[in-house]
Formats: C-alpha cells, structure tokens, sequence
C-alpha cells in the first residue's frame, strides 16, 4: 500500500517543549450511497469557500472544452484552477473571488495570486474519465475521521461519498497550493514575530553553529482517498541574545507522506541567534483553514509577557495556550515535537508524541 496523505500543510511553531503535551493530545461504489454531510461551518472560513468552487466547478463541467481542458491539465498532476478557467466566464470570475477570500481568510492579504488546485482524486480513475464517464467534484478534505464526502455532480446536486472507500466514478478534488501559502505563510510569522521582538537577528563573527536535519519521519496510520498532500513547518523557540523569546519558523515543504524517510540535510536551529544551548522545536500542518496571521500575533502575545529567569525554561505551555481550541479537535495541526534540544545533540531523537522521529547533527556554517 503507498504511503498514506499526511494531513495538509503546515504551521510550524516554534516550541520544542510541547514534550508537556506528548501524547495527551478495491475500489467499488456502495449499494446505498451515504448521505450527503452538511455544507461546511461558517467558522471554516476557507474550507465554505473551497466548497463553493467545488459545486461551481462541477457544474461548468457541462462544458466538453472545459472537462477536456480539466481532463489533460490533471493527467499525471494536480494543475492550478484560475488557468482552466479563464475560458469560462462565470467559473473565472467565481476562481478570482475565491482565490482573494482564502487569501484574507488565510491572513495573508493581496497579492498572493492564484492558491486554488484541481487533482483527481486517485490515479486508478483515469480510466473511467478517459472513456467518458460525467466526473463528480470535491473537496480534499481535513478530517481523516469523516465517514462522508461532500461532492457535487455536474448539475449541482450534493452527494455523499464514502470516504472509507474509493469511488468507481472520477472524483476531482479542490484543493489548495499549500507550498505557495505555507512559503508566504512562514514569511508573514517571521515579519510578526520580528516586528513584536520576538526575532532579533545576531551576528556571527566567523561563523556559526547549527543543527541539521540529516532523516526525518512522520508516522500516521490513516490514508482516506479524499486527503491532499501535507506541507510542514517547524516552529523553533528558545531566548534570543537580547535575552527575549524567539522563534524561528522552518519551512519542511518535503514533509508530505507519512511512512516515508527523507533526507533533506536541512539546518534547522541556528545557534548564534540564542542565548541558551537548548530550544524546543515544534512540528505542526496547516488544516487548509490556518489564519497565519492571527497566529502569530496570538504567539506573540503570549510569549512576550515570559522573562528571561537567566536560565533555559520550557515554553510548551505558553505556546499551547496561544492556539485556539479548534486546533486540538478532530484533526489537530500539532503533530510532533521534540524539545531540548542543544547544540551538541546527534543521532536520532524520538518525538515526544510519538509520531515521528529525526536524526540530526551538529553543523558548522563558515562565513564566505
């Protein structure tokens, strides 16, 4: 069996203490199709709006150029939306809307350009859509514990999918770019968390040390036919030189699939920027709905009002607190971490959660 779809993309914050939440925290369509699950929550502001352009793009697919357009787009790949549909008037315009109110939504402001995507569901489907058969439309979904997917047909009717099985007639699935929204995601934090203090940069004379990731895994035991690739962060905080708190975002755009090792040789603590030989490092996703922004200035409330003791303390419990209770339900963004971490750590280090494992090692970064 391939490796299951990790849950979407990635908010990484920075703390490693979370240790203190650890672990506390055949294809063949059914004889009576499922009902369909009710349109999403109004609070899942970005999960309404891809459901809209589902039932939107479903119906424009009464357009043989436009499901041939969609059919060849996605033949070994998931393609971005706004393109396909500039042909058609109505769906164009419903894209560009929608692709401004998730970037709102989102937190992330004008400018971002096209986030929404277009895939089809399971490759095992191309031979069904090849021969003609009328494709339903959905959305990759966030919760790998739904029993029903929402889809729509051609004339706009909602239908329940079993999520627990892969249908036998072609899905597509709505998605979003997460890479494009968790890269301008990560910078946003960055820019907060250096505006509110929390990220003053130091200078290295000659040279700095740092730590490496050198393997890294996540395990999860689901693998629903709905879900979309991951795309992960880190989040690493510690007590900058100033002697304030400091967090560093860590971009893992490789991290997608669970049960799989990667080696991406990637620095993840830069050592020069804190005060102590120990930060905490926090491993998380975005669900799709995550308001970057409101992210980090919650963070940053939280962390600002903990002084230097003129020690290293654990900051788990004040980064926890920060996070709105919706993140610790059904499908949680936190999904690892690991925390003291120092300078000198090496080999593999398990997650406090249990849930995912790396190997690291000390790395000397010399000045050009």
């Amino acid at each position: 069996m391939s490796p299951s779809r990790v849950r979407r993309a990635v908010v990484a914050l920075t703390a490693l203490p979370l240790l203190a939440f650890g672990a506390g925290r055949a294809v063949a369509a059914p004889a009576t199709p499922p009902a369909a699950p009710a349109p999403p929550a109004a609070a899942s502001r970005v999960t309404a709006i891809e459901d809209g352009i589902a039932r939107t793009l479903a119906t424009s697919l009464t357009d043989p150029a436009l499901r041939e357009r969609l059919r060849t787009a996605t033949a070994s790949a998931s393609a971005e939306l706004a393109p396909l549909a500039a042909g058609s008037p109505a769906l164009a315009a419903a894209t560009e809307r929608a692709d401004r109110g998730i970037a709102d939504a989102k937190g992330l402001g004008a400018g971002l350009g096209p986030l929404l995507r277009v895939q089809l569901a399971d490759p095992s489907m191309r031979a069904a859509l090849d021969a003609g058969a009328a494709p339903l439309v959905a959305v990759a979904g966030t919760d790998e514990h739904t029993r029903t997917v929402r889809a729509y047909d051609t004339a706009g009717r909602a239908l329940g999918l079993d999520a627990g099985t892969l249908p036998a007639r072609p899905v597509y699935l709505v998605d979003l770019d997460t890479a494009k929204a968790t890269t301008a995601g990560i910078e946003l934090l960055q820019r907060e968390f250096a505006a509110h203090g929390l990220g003053s940069a130091a200078q290295a004379a000659s040279g700095w040390w740092g730590t490496k990731i050198t393997a890294v895994e996540v395990n999860d035991d689901e693998e629903p036919w709905f879900k979309g690739a991951a795309e992960m962060f880190s989040l690493v905080t510690g007590f900058g030189q100033d002697g304030k708190v400091r967090v560093d975002s860590v971009a893992m755009p490789y991290l997608q699939y669970d049960g799989t090792v990667y080696y991406p040789n990637q620095i993840l603590v830069n050592w020069s920027n804190y005060k102590y030989n120990l930060a905490d490092v926090v491993l998380m996703e975005d669900d799709g709905d995550t308001n970057y922004l409101a992210l980090a200035q919650a963070v940053a409330a939280v962390l600002l009002t903990i002084a230097d003791q003129g020690a290293y303390i654990p900051l788990v419990n004040a980064v926890l607190a920060a996070l709105p209770s919706s993140w610790w339900v059904d499908d949680p963004d936190y999904v690892e971490s690991w925390y003291t971490l120092a300078r000198t750590s090496t080999g593999r280090l398990n997650g406090a959660r249990g849930n995912g494992w790396m190997t690291v090692e000390p790395y000397w970064v010399s000045q050009l």
